[in-house]
């Protein structure tokens, strides 16, 4: 049983890491001139994605040990949601990333910033993807009937 809490706190820590992001530091570096908004997300998008990546991991490894231990299959379902985070990084976030990543720093404009906006919006899918493992999870923490 403590594995699984372990696995429902990674979890939630994922899921505190994807609100941060969407309430306090996105719209700390909309804020900023468009040079400076590029240079920031830049080293803040590599560390962000280690970060949730990381968190998913860990969160996963340690939802299907509890499996292994318990038998039960909604710890499967909790650990398969929170990997959902990877194909969403890939499929989604990446694209919007490559964009971003080609605009130069000094030639920073309009453009750049409605990608930004844009990628704000989609980094939301986070919390929705940590907010269903973490639901998974408490639901996996209740004994069965």
């Amino acid at each position: 049983m403590r594995t699984g809490l372990y696995a429902f706190a990674i979890a939630a820590a994922f899921l505190g890491a994807a609100i941060y992001i969407g309430l306090v530091e996105h719209p700390a570096r909309l804020k900023l001139g468009a040079r400076a908004m590029i240079r920031e997300w830049v080293v803040s998008d590599h560390r962000g994605t280690i970060l949730l990546t990381t968190l998913s991991l860990l969160s996963a490894a340690l939802a299907f040990i509890q499996f292994r231990i318990s038998g039960d299959v909604r710890w499967i379902i909790g650990g398969l949601a929170i990997l959902t985070s990877w194909p969403y990084e890939y499929y989604v976030l990446v694209p919007l990333s490559i964009w971003l990543y080609a605009v130069p720093p000094e030639r920073a404009s309009a453009p750049a910033r409605k990608l930004m906006r844009d990628w704000g919006v989609l980094e939301w899918g986070y919390a929705l993807i940590g907010l269903a493992a973490c639901g998974a999870f408490a639901w996996a923490l209740q004994p069965l009937p």
